[in-house]
């Protein structure tokens, strides 16, 4: 069995900071299995849109797990999936389940890029989004390659009909939205819990930890309540309560707040309406809730400033645990502030590959030192140029090699040495990401998270044995910076600094002053207060050592 307990830092967090922990639930506490999940999700789908007047024929499609990865662009126009960096070049383009070449990608799209264009694009970013990947890629290759359809280049044609790759997505689309909210989805879970939902004795143990570390903890999740109180329920179905020698106890009791329906990432913006649920029936109670909010207590809708406000949190005291980058992560960090954790589970999959195929980094590493050497000891006046044509491809085979090891669509983060659209928001949006929630488990309530430094090119393939002399002239930009032992010295008066005070003294300043303590920006979990602490210590070191000179 292949563990995965490490949880990866982009920004620094202090975990004695967070005064609030907030979970989604679907995905995040209750994390569904694959591909028993999508598999299911994939055959309903198939059962609306055959529904709504599809052909039978669809029915015989069987959901692949190797095939979609989360992340992935549709371009609703041309009907293709795509794959791509940070800035909207494509790395990987599929029609149906043919993979273009590079003069069909060039055809299509000019410089082989695409803008973020909310009404042609659709990113499929959640893991709920996996089954309708992968049937939007059936139904491209079906309706394009069977022979009673004409092919165009925004759609297919059966006679008179023409049915444009834009209509088949949102006919997806809207049955994605059907059999969550009216569909048998979430009856078929419930019914089967032991087979789709995965269950950790932990987790009442560790919710306990964080309440008895003084941090409070909320749920907030998009799922009505009676769904969440069933999946909940389940999660917490044990003979003991937080520890074996404690008796059970109902989930809610593990939770100082409780909101469903919170419909994000609406709720981070407007929201709704904050009302209170009657957990007897399930229905809500007339009027809307003005606070307080009530441990044991359920409440639906509402929006983050109204949340906020009645359980007292300030923002970046808040670390909000979630699978959703789009509507969990990236509208809680960027609109309110909050420190945010993505649960990423393909990092299992992702890390197992990442060591099981080291041989292959490995041999693209021999081959890109073997580029350098072909270059080696040439300049600007060499007139014949080395065949690197064999290596080019050896680069190129082996990189496909180590793509096709993750799945079909390549790595969720990469593509090759391109970091993907869906790795460029993790990077930009969640301050941790992990496996899973429980790997906090392994680390204590005072934990110091440690972001590591994001090298530049120069930076990285640089060594720090390396030495480089600048030439004269040559600006410097260093600056002195003295201690705090030297404070002293700093501050006595010359007959140089009383010269320059009289010639300057219609100047309040005559030249920026080096910074004495920390001025810039590190990390995001650093402080006013911190800065404040150290300055003072720097002065009582300094004191220290007048006293004891006296």
């Amino acid at each position: 069995m292949f563990y995965v307990i490490e949880i990866f830092v982009n920004r620094s967090l202090h975990l004695e900071n967070i005064k609030f922990y907030g979970f989604d639930m679907d995905y995040t506490l209750a994390e569904y299995k694959s591909p028993q999940y999508e598999q299911l999700g994939f055959n309903l789908l198939k059962d609306r849109l055959v529904s709504l007047g599809y052909p039978q024929e669809i029915k015989a499609f069987e959901y692949d797990p190797s095939f979609p990865v989360r992340g992935l662009w549709f371009d609703t126009l041309y009907g293709n999936l795509l794959k791509v960096d940070a800035y909207g070049n494509i790395l990987v383009c599929v029609h149906g389940f043919e993979f273009l070449k590079h003069s069909q990608v060039y055809e299509l799209y000019p410089n082989k890029f695409l803008q973020l264009d909310e009404s042609r694009v659709y990113v499929l970013n959640t893991l709920f989004n996996l089954p309708e990947t992968y049937l939007l890629a059936c139904l491209i290759d079906f309706f394009t390659n069977s022979p009673q359809y004409t092919r165009d280049k925004t759609g297919v044609k059966e006679g008179e009909l023409t049915m444009s790759f834009k209509s088949i997505f949102q006919d997806v689309r809207n049955a994605v939205d059907w059999i969550h909210l009216h569909g048998n989805l979430k009856t078929k879970t419930i019914e089967n819990l032991d087979e789709y939902v995965k269950k950790d004795e932990r987790l009442p143990m560790f919710l306990t930890r964080i309440r008895e570390s003084g941090a409070k903890v909320f749920l907030l999740t998009n799922s009505d309540y009676v769904f969440t109180d069933k999946i909940m329920t389940y999660l917490f179905d044990f003979p003991y309560g937080a520890r074996p020698d404690e008796p059970h106890r109902n989930w809610e009791t593990y939770f100082d707040t409780i909101v469903v329906d919170a419909r994000k990432p609406l709720f981070f913006g407007e929201g709704t309406i904050l009302r209170q649920v009657d957990t007897k029936t399930g229905a809500l109670k007339l009027g809307t809730h003005k606070g307080p909010l009530h441990t044991g207590e359920v409440y639906s809708g509402g929006s983050c400033d109204v949340f906020t406000e009645l359980i007292g949190a300030k923002g970046k005291d808040v670390l909000y645990v979630g699978d959703h980058i789009f509507g969990d992560i990236l509208k809680s960090k960027k609109i309110r502030g909050w420190r945010t954790f993505l649960i990423v589970p393909e990092l299992v999959q992702e890390l197992h590959v990442w060591t099981d195929k080291c041989q292959l980094f490995a041999e693209l590493q021999s081959l890109d030192v073997m580029l350098g050497e072909m270059y080696k000891n040439l300049d600007s006046s060499t007139k014949e140029k080395p065949d690197i044509s064999k290596l080019r491809a050896s680069i190129r085979d082996v990189t496909h090699k180590m793509d096709l090891a993750y799945g079909m669509m390549g790595s969720l983060f990469r593509s090759g040495s391109r970091q993907t659209f869906f790795s460029s928001q993790v990077v930009r949006y969640a301050d941790l990401y992990a496996a899973s929630f429980l790997n906090l488990i392994y680390y204590p309530f005072s934990y110091m998270f440690r972001a590591p430094a994001m090298l530049m090119p120069h930076e990285s393939t640089v060594a720090h044995e390396q030495r480089f002399v600048m030439e004269t002239p040559m600006i410097s930009r260093s600056r002195t910076f003295k201690l705090a032992d030297e404070e002293e010295e700093h501050n006595r008066p010359s007959s140089k600094n009383l010269y320059v005070d009289h010639f300057n003294n219609q100047i309040p300043h005559a030249r920026p002053e080096t910074p004495r303590n920390v001025t810039h920006t590190h990390d995001e979990d650093c402080s006013d207060e911190d800065s404040d602490s150290q300055k003072q210590a720097n002065q009582m070191r300094v004191s220290t050592r007048n006293t004891n000179c006296n």
